[in-house]
């Protein structure tokens, strides 16, 4: 049986709920703050965090904090016996001597309660020698302060394509970044035993990676440390990398006082001391033939990485890698270079730079469609991939034709062109509300750019009453991973779903794992999962053969029952055949291996196979748009997305719809703002808490929302035929910022270009329709 083949009576493809849905409803899930509370002796973590967004730390003070009832300890730079580095490239020093943005903690104070060590932060005495500052990524462009690798996606000759276009368009685009808003802030809690292991438990996707950045802080072998990650209440990428430190300094902490050491950020300190989405600027030349086809685009990328390196270099490969989009450009010259600034590190967000690359495109579409003469939406369609053609990095696009047959689906079912007749009617006869109404492709590569990632363990133990336990690298952080793996492991091995457990994901359990992250998690871990069961399986085949008097190929698992093929009233169960397996002293338990097949990537060149497949999409939104104040809902949405054969539907469905409107927050409402005065507040960041920051709330959610998984989608080669779900949603939301452009353009005349900001905010919405409404010749709003 192949890896995407499903048998009789699977549990894969069944709606069922999460497995810890229960527990989340009723409060009773634990998170990682929740597994202090009855530790003995327990210290408190807090920072003490620089009012500077650039500076030399001239000297450390401690004494008036020791004083404070209750502090034990203040952590320096002093304190590290190993590498003072919280990071992968060695530019993020855990206790820093420069100071590199504001809020930066530059030691932390360990006390009995959270109120002693704030306290106890408060009182630490630091002198510091301010210095000249970069926030935003235009200061870092004009003083050519680039951080990294620069890197150059090129096909064919630009300059070929430019001659022979028959329009040439150039532009500018300035897009935002995004704040993770977990509900679970990063937290972390250590100890040490009496063996000297130091036990970590920590909100992170990456417990390797936070395996190996505590042993190197500590000067230790990654053996003494074992990282558990119970469950997260989110991690949307922000907790890929940045959990690292906070665990180091919980670890090193813990080892110091031999105490239990518990760090957990509020909100405001999560904030102002993780990092964000990167806020990129792109300039861009495009030129395009008599039909609207492109010829060729030339662009500059640049994302504002923040202090250090932290992602920001595969983060702009991905962003090179999508910057097609769903189009075919036949000569592309696209460089990327990431700006050095006095912000957080920016890091890791759901999409990891393939939304930012995307926008630019499809910006770029609707701003040059009015002067093409044509919708932006048959713009779209013309540029799409046909079969047979290939990327600008050299990868085939398989299944192009699953996108032309679902985005004429979608058209279908969401009645578009009658409703863009609607919408017509309805702006012509409403001179202060205008609605709007676009469509947009989705075309998202699925693996790590980085090909050493895409690999996974599983351990799978089959006990003797025949109930399952499952241990596998990805982590839980709310998406269902567990939930998709539990149902693996129940079909691959022919057993109910209530006979499987899922066990924390340990580092001490399996090693060597990759982070949850690239949308890679179900396909990865799911692999690994069904090889160890697959090797349980055929050993208890064997079995099974000798009793049922078959050949082990015939014998069937569906169900709990065991049978020859053709003849499940010969069965016996699962679990007498476990008995007689354990009594013949058949191993029952099996470490599961997979490593994604036919990846290979040039990361200098740009050029490869980097994905092992395309996720597909479309969505339609429509948007009303009041004229006086900007202010915008969103009335409907249809959404249409290619997930293969689903491991688990219902799962699968909140991703989509999830995702969806974390995309709407990120083009339309969250809005990150520094303080880039040049007064003492400077780099500051202004919106630090939920006062400030503007989530979706139900309020954003479409009046009615329509979402489809794609029918008779299998993947081959892939566990069960599925395909990943966690990040391609979210640039489905992209159609909800174009239908607000449209609603804009219907206050100007036709053929108006909109230039519309991103994130389309209700301030950013009522400029850009008032520029519309300016360009009207002779033509004044009236107030009745």
């Amino acid at each position: 049986m192949s890896l995407h083949d499903r048998p009789e009576g699977s549990v894969v493809g069944e709606a069922l709920p999460h497995e810890s849905a229960a527990l989340h409803v009723t409060g009773q899930a634990l998170y990682t703050d929740d597994l202090g509370v009855r530790l003995s002796g327990l210290l408190h973590a807090w920072p003490v965090q620089a009012p500077h967004a650039h500076a030399r730390v001239l000297g450390i003070d401690p004494a008036a904090a020791l004083l404070v009832p209750g502090v034990a300890r203040v952590l320096t730079a002093a304190d590290v016996p190993g590498v003072n580095d919280a990071g992968v490239k060695g530019d993020e020093p855990l206790f820093p001597s420069e100071v590199m943005y504001h809020g930066h903690a530059v030691c932390w104070v360990l006390a009995d309660t959270e109120d002693a060590a704030r306290q106890g932060a408060a009182a630490v005495q630091v002198t510091y020698e301010p210095l000249p500052s970069l926030i935003t990524v235009r200061e870092a462009i004009e003083a050519q302060a680039f951080q990294g690798a620069q890197s150059t996606l090129r096909r064919g000759d630009v300059r070929v394509g430019f001659a022979q276009a028959a329009h040439v368009f150039e532009g500018e685009f300035e897009l935002g970044g995004q704040e993770h808003f977990y509900l679970e802030t990063n937290a972390a809690l250590a100890h040490v035993d009496e063996a000297g292991q130091v036990f970590i438990q920590a909100s992170t996707q990456h417990p390797t990676e936070t395996q190996d950045i505590t042993a190197h802080v500590l000067g230790v072998a990654a053996h003494t440390v074992t990282v558990q990650c119970l469950r997260m209440g989110g991690g949307f990428g922000g907790k890929e990398m940045q959990p690292h430190g906070f665990a180091a300094i919980a670890a090193l902490g813990a080892t110091l006082t031999g105490r239990p050491v518990r760090l957990r950020l509020n909100r405001t300190l999560d904030m102002t001391l993780t990092g964000k989405r990167h806020p990129f600027h792109a300039t861009w030349k495009a030129g395009f033939d008599t039909e609207g086809r492109f010829t060729a685009l030339q662009v500059t990328l640049t994302s504002d990485g923040g202090w250090s390196l932290d992602l920001s270099e595969p983060v702009m490969a991905r962003a090179l890698c999508h910057i097609d989009n769903a189009y075919f450009i036949p000569h592309v010259e696209a460089h990327g270079r990431i700006a050095r600034t006095n912000k957080t590190s920016q890091t890791a967000f759901r999409g990891f730079g393939g939304p930012q690359g995307m926008l630019v495109t499809e910006d770029l579409l609707a701003r040059v469609a009015p002067q093409l003469g044509l919708d932006a939406s048959e713009l779209r369609r013309r540029n799409f991939y046909q079969p047979g053609e290939c990327t600008p990095y050299g990868q085939p696009v398989r299944h192009a034709e699953r996108l032309h047959a679902l985005w004429t689906q979608l058209l279908r079912s969401s009645d578009f062109h009658a409703r863009q007749a609607g919408v017509t009617a309805f702006n012509a006869a409403n001179p202060h509300v205008k609605r709007g109404l676009s469509v947009t492709p989705v075309k998202f590569g699925i693996s790590f750019n980085f090909t050493a990632y895409n690999q996974a363990g599983a351990l799978v133990h089959v006990y003797k009453d025949g109930s399952v336990l499952v241990n596998h690298g990805g982590t839980e952080m709310g998406q269902g991973l567990h939930t998709k793996m539990l149902q693996v492991a129940a079909t691959a091995l022919g057993v109910p779903p209530g006979r499987v457990r899922l066990a924390p994901t340990r580092t001490d359990k399996v090693p060597n794992t990759s982070a949850t992250a690239a949308s890679s998690g179900a396909d990865l871990n799911g692999g690994a999962v069904k090889d160890a069961c697959d090797q349980i399986r055929a050993r208890l085949s064997e079995v099974a053969a000798g009793r049922l008097g078959v050949h082990p190929d015939d014998v069937r698992f569906q169900a709990g029952q065991v049978f020859p093929l053709g003849h499940p009233e010969r069965g016996v169960t699962f679990e007498e055949l476990v008995h007689d397996a354990y009594h013949r002293r058949t191993q029952l338990w099996a470490a599961g291996y997979y490593r994604t097949p036919g990846l290979h990537w040039d990361r200098v060149a740009m050029q490869g196979e980097p994905f092992k497949y395309f996720s597909y999409g479309a969505s339609v939104t429509e948007v009303e748009v009041d004229g006086f104040t900007g202010a915008y809902r969103v009335r409907r949405a249809d959404l249409l997305h290619d997930v293969g054969d689903s491991l688990s539907p219902l799962i699968d469905l909140g991703q989509v719809e999830g995702g969806y409107l974390q995309g709407v927050g990120w083009l339309t409402l969250e809005e990150l703002r520094w303080d880039d005065s040049s007064g003492p507040g400077r780099g500051r960041l202004l919106t630090q808490a939920a006062s400030t920051y503007k989530l979706p709330s139900f309020s954003e959610l479409p009046g009615v929302f329509n979402v489809t998984l794609l029918e008779q989608a299998t993947e081959t080669g892939v566990v069960y035929g599925s395909k990943a779900v966690g990040e391609p949603p979210l640039m489905l939301a992209i159609s909800a910022r174009e239908a607000l452009r449209e609603a804009c353009a219907a206050f100007g005349p036709p053929g108006h270009v909109v230039l519309l900001a991103s994130p389309a905010t209700p301030e950013a919405v009522y400029w850009a329709l008032d520029h519309a409404r300016a360009a009207h010749p002779a033509k004044e709003l009236s107030h009745d």
